[in-house]
C-alpha cells in the first residue's frame, strides 16, 4: 500500500530512496467509511493524510443546513488543513469520505521529527503544496465561467471518475448549481 505514497515522495527527485522508505514508514493506514470525517470545520487537525483508494471531499459549512463542496480528493493526493496542520488552529474546512477511504496518515509530530531529521522533505512539501494550489486556481477557472451545462461537461471532461463514483449533492455544490439543474443536466446527457 506504500507503493503509491512511496511513488509520490519521489516527485521532483528531491528524496533519495533510502529517505523515501523512512519517510513512507511513518505513516499508518486509516479507513475511512463514506460519511466519516478525517478533519472536521473549526476542530484543530493535527494530522496529514495520503489518499490510497477513494475519493473524499473538502467543504466548508456556514450552519448545521447550508455547504459548499470547494473540491474533491483522490486517490493518489494529500488531505489535510494547513492552517490546522502546521499552527494549531481551528480546520477551516471539513474532509469528509465520500467513497470508502484507504488512508496513510501521519501525525504532526511525527511529521516534524522526519523533517529534522529529512531536512529535504520540507522542500518537497513546498513543491507539492505549490503544483496542488496550481491545479486548485486551473478548476476555479472554469467554474466562473459558462452555463451550468458547461461547468458539468468541463467537469465530466476532467474527472470522469468523480462524475461516477460521487453523489449529485456534491457534484452540484461543488459547480455552484441546484442538484435539480445537475440532474435534469445529467437526464439530457
Amino acid at each position: 500500500m506504500t507503493e503509491s505514497l512511496s511513488k509520490s515522495l519521489a516527485f521532483g527527485g528531491v528524496l533519495n530512496a533510502a529517505e523515501i522508505s523512512k519517510v513512507a514508514g511513518a505513516f499508518v493506514l486509516r479507513q475511512l467509511k463514506a460519511g466519516d470525517h478525517f478533519i472536521q470545520q473549526y476542530q484543530r487537525g493535527s494530522e496529514m493524510a495520503f489518499i490510497d483508494e477513494g475519493v473524499a471531499r473538502v467543504y466548508i459549512s456556514a450552519d448545521d443546513l447550508r455547504e459548499a463542496t470547494m473540491h474533491f480528493l483522490r486517490a493518489n493526493q494529500f488531505a489535510m488543513d494547513i492552517p490546522s496542520f502546521y499552527e494549531d488552529l481551528p480546520a477551516t474546512v471539513s474532509i469528509q469520505a465520500v467513497t470508502n477511504l484507504k488512508m496513510l496518515v501521519i501525525d504532526r509530530a511525527t511529521w516534524y521529527d522526519l523533517c529534522d531529521q529529512v531536512p529535504k522533505l520540507f522542500m518537497l512539501a513546498k513543491m507539492i503544496g505549490e503544483v496542488t494550489f496550481l491545479n486548485k486556481i486551473k478548476d476555479a477557472d472554469y467554474l466562473r465561467f459558462g452555463t451550468a451545462k458547461e461547468k458539468y461537461a468541463e467537469f465530466v471532461s476532467r474527472y470522469p471518475d468523480l462524475a461516477l463514483s460521487v453523489p449529485l449533492q456534491y457534484i452540484a455544490s461543488y459547480l455552484q448549481i441546484t442538484p435539480q439543474s445537475l440532474s435534469r443536466l445529467r437526464k439530457r446527457g
